[in-house]
């Protein structure tokens, strides 16, 4: 057990003991700490902007769903933003999830080694797929297609209402926003999970195995909770990548200033991201623009605690294995 501690000792000095390391150690150091001054500095520009805004309208601009700065008092709140950027993430993760998990289970457990790169390759390429491509896509190709599987969905399971379509257009809703969404968390999924699930140990499947138990048993009770916290750190890091999505949804998303509760296959919605990327371009004065950066703040917010939580998940779970 005294290995672990021995090879930490031996990198520690590693790091210092010739001059390439320390200038090295040095750069990534001073790195490390550009990053987290340029994210203060961000926090405090939002929050600074955030202020005045939550002095003047109280909570109330959390609680209000409305955009009308023609009133005198003005009517204006983001919790219709708000609510909607949690709906597009959770149909987003409805989508993701399953498919990232049968992914990361094909490619560490089934798939052939030449495939299994071939696979790893192309889902790790996909993250770095501009989101401004994406929502194009989106726009022009998956839009017709997506209009029909939400007309099946309406036909054959609008008695549920999450299926539900009174207007009769299908266009410009949660759920095609929500599948773009899903596309972009994909690769963060599942290039976590397919780490955690390709450090299951070699013992623990060789002695499920030696039991007569099926795949099926050895990923119910041996695989999948061995890595268990880590995939769910995965899913909240892709639940952080939603909710700050921007211009994909932009593009497939009616923004409408109501909320919308839970009519998925509905047109109209809204996210925060795309309330700030719609309005901004036609800000009608430095108000409207401070309370556009205060929704940034808030959302901001939201995503950094979404992210703290998962490192919190992925690194408890790295100690449980030690």
């Amino acid at each position: 057990m005294a290995t672990p501690d021995l090879q930490q000792r031996d990198l520690q000095a590693a790091a210092t003991s010739h001059r390439g390391d320390r200038v090295f150690n040095r750069a990534i150091t001073v790195a490390a700490f550009i990053s987290l001054i340029i994210l203060a500095g961000i926090a405090i520009f939002l929050g600074a902007q955030a202020l005045p805004v939550f002095q003047e309208l109280g909570f109330s601009f959390l609680t209000t769903t409305a955009w009308d700065l023609t009133t005198d008092p003005v009517s204006v709140g983001i919790f219709g933003m708000l609510y909607g950027s949690i709906l597009l993430s959770v149909v987003a993760l409805v989508i993701a999830v399953p498919a990232s998990l049968l992914l990361s289970i094909f490619i560490v457990f089934l798939a052939p080694k030449k495939l299994a790169s071939i696979l790893t390759n192309s889902i790790d390429l996909m993250a770095a797929i501009p989101s401004v491509i994406l929502g194009l896509w989106a726009f022009y190709v998956l839009n017709p297609q997506a209009e029909e599987w939400q007309r099946l969905l309406n036909e054959y399971l609008g008695w549920i209402p999450f299926f539900e379509n009174a207007s009769g257009n299908f266009l410009g809703t949660p759920f095609i926003a929500g599948f773009v969404l899903a596309i972009m968390v994909i690769p963060i999924t599942t290039s976590v999970t397919r780490e955690v699930l390709g450090r299951t140990p070699p013992d623990l499947i060789n002695a499920a195995e030696a039991l007569g138990c099926s795949m099926w048993t050895m990923l119910r009770y041996v695989a999948l909770p061995y890595g268990r916290g880590g995939i769910v750190g995965g899913v909240m890091l892709g639940l952080g990548r939603a909710l700050g999505e921007t211009i994909a949804v932009f593009f497939v998303l009616k923004l409408v200033y109501d909320t919308n509760w839970y009519h998925v296959i509905e047109s109209g919605g809204g996210s925060v991201a795309t309330l700030i990327v719609s309005r901004f371009g036609e800000a009608s004065g430095p108000f409207e623009v401070q309370l556009l950066l205060a929704a940034g703040f808030f959302l901001f917010l939201m995503t950094l605690i979404v992210n703290m939580i998962a490192n919190l998940i992925v690194s408890r779970t790295g100690r449980l294995k030690k």
